[in-house]
């Protein structure tokens, strides 16, 4: 291993490594949540200033590539990075309440998060289907944990083994696929998959392959038909698990999805992009449908999910520099929209799963003006409504698909979009129309501090997006370059 490949990993390094510490830390006499929280915090911090170091120490960021060819650290896994770093620091505040009322480790807790972090910054970074591959592996196997946590309830570790099972056979489709692609190719790379499909017309396997894969990346977005596992998960696992599920695992998931389709495959758009289209319009409708009947907040927010995912796919298949920036601009934006959504269930809390009712928000308005307000605030961005930051992710990912020639696409996101208002609107009318309970809103300081960052970046970065579109466009150049050249080989 040479200096530059330590510079490439020196952020995943020292994140293994902290995780590595955390699990044990217990054996040497430390059992405080407290110090078990502080020392989360303090690694992640660790970990930014190494990943911002290395970007500055690394010229050219988005030609570069290190480990053989297998890892890149580029402006658009450095946009995923710090995204996943942010994501994980507010679950670590999210947690605060959870892990000290409960009877559960905290160590191995923040030390699952932590490998799970590190197994998803490898999949922004990969540029190897087989780094990529091993990245997922390391979040799948931390998230079945975590979804279990709950050790002694029902729902918990019902949600784990589904998790687990189904995550299990998702994997086994997903390498198969691999096999397959790297049986036509002879190769994993994604910049030497698209040069090597340069010379293939048609292949059967190859196209099969491609399939596979796609259906081993659909189930880790929860895209529909792969989805039947995402309202249970969502249901049984811990609030705060749910929240990193939600946004820093889709947004891993969203991540490998471009740079695989976008750098190695796009000279067969014409081959996959019908199928994921589809695989888009039937998210969109089940998810917005499915929720409609839904009472439990989790399992709407679960089907909610599921659209999301349709949505995002609209970017992907559409193939172009709109499309990319719309994965980028709605995966950023749908985060906080998310969390801050989770922060507010989590303030309803009277037992271990929180706010599971729609019910459980009548009359927060009373309550707690605010915090209605803030929910408000979030249910209009997952909805797309102006003046919120949903509503310039979806603005992107639906002028992309126009502008590739998937009008009919848009058309049912634009429907979807308006059947999801309807769910969304029956948890505000709770809030605003029907008579409160008396118990008040269990809200501390962190989760006040979360809800409030969330809501102010939903209203300014719709209010005021040019930065967010600026560095959005700068974090994508590299890749879309990328792309040009696999595209221009494949001609």
């Amino acid at each position: 291993m040479s200096l530059n490949d330590l510079i490439f990993l020196l952020p995943e390094i020292i994140l293994a490594t902290g995780a590595s510490l955390l699990l044990i830390a217990p054996v040497t006499g430390l059992r405080d949540s407290i110090s078990a929280k502080w020392a989360m915090i303090a690694l992640l911090i660790i970990t930014a200033g190494s990943l911002l170091a290395c970007s500055w120490a690394v010229p050219g960021m988005e030609q570069t590539a290190g480990f053989a060819r297998m890892f890149a650290l580029d402006a658009f896994s450095i946009f995923f990075k710090l995204l996943f770093l942010f994501v994980v620091a507010i679950v670590v505040l999210l947690s605060d309440d959870f892990l000290r009322e409960s009877r559960y480790s905290t160590w191995e807790y923040y030390s699952l998060l932590g490998f799970a972090l590190c197994g998803m910054m490898f999949m922004a970074s990969g540029v190897h289907l087989a780094t990529i591959y091993i990245g997922l592996e390391l979040l799948s196997l931390s998230s079945y944990i975590l979804a279990g946590y709950y050790k002694n309830e029902q729902k918990s570790t019902e949600a784990a083994m589904k998790y687990f099972v189904l995550g299990a056979v998702s994997s086994a489709i997903l390498l198969y696929g691999i096999s397959l692609i790297y049986g036509v190719c002879g190769t994993l790379n994604l910049l030497d998959i698209a040069r090597a499909l340069s010379t293939v017309v048609s292949n059967d396997a190859l196209m099969f392959g491609v399939i596979l894969l796609a259906c081993g990346l659909c189930f880790k977005i929860a895209a529909a038909p792969f989805h039947v596992w995402t309202p249970d998960v969502y249901e049984g696992a811990p609030t705060p698990i749910t929240a990193f599920l939600s946004t820093g695992s889709k947004a891993a998931a969203f991540a490998i999805f471009v740079r695989i389709f976008y750098v190695a495959l796009p000279g067969f758009h014409l081959d996959w992009s019908m199928v994921l289209a589809t695989v888009a319009a039937l998210s969109m409708i089940v998810g917005n449908l499915a929720a409609i009947t839904q009472e439990s907040v989790k399992r709407l927010l679960a089907y909610s999910s599921i659209a999301h995912a349709g949505y995002v796919l609209m970017g992907i298949v559409a193939m172009n520099v709109m499309g990319l920036r719309g994965v980028l601009v709605y995966s950023f934006v749908y985060v906080f929209a998310n969390l801050g959504i989770w922060s507010i269930v989590l303030m309803m809390k009277r037992h271990e799963y929180a706010g599971e009712k729609v019910s459980d928000f009548e009359g927060l308005h009373s309550r707690s003006p605010f915090w209605a307000f803030s929910m408000f605030v979030f249910l209009l961005s997952l909805g797309g409504i102006p003046p919120t930051a949903g509503f310039i992710g979806k603005y992107f990912l639906f002028y992309a698909a126009v502008q590739a020639g998937f009008g009919w696409l848009a058309i049912i996101a634009v429907l979807m979009s308006a059947v999801s208002m309807f769910y969304y609107l029956r948890i505000v009318v709770a809030m605003y129309l029907r008579d409160g309970k008396e118990a008040d809103v269990t809200a501390s300081g962190a989760l006040k501090f979360v809800a409030a960052v969330c809501v102010v970046a939903t209203i300014v970065f719709g209010v005021v997006p040019n930065d967010l579109i600026d560095q959005v466009s700068s974090s994508a150049k590299g890749l879309h370059n990328k792309g040009a050249v696999t595209r221009n080989a494949t001609r």
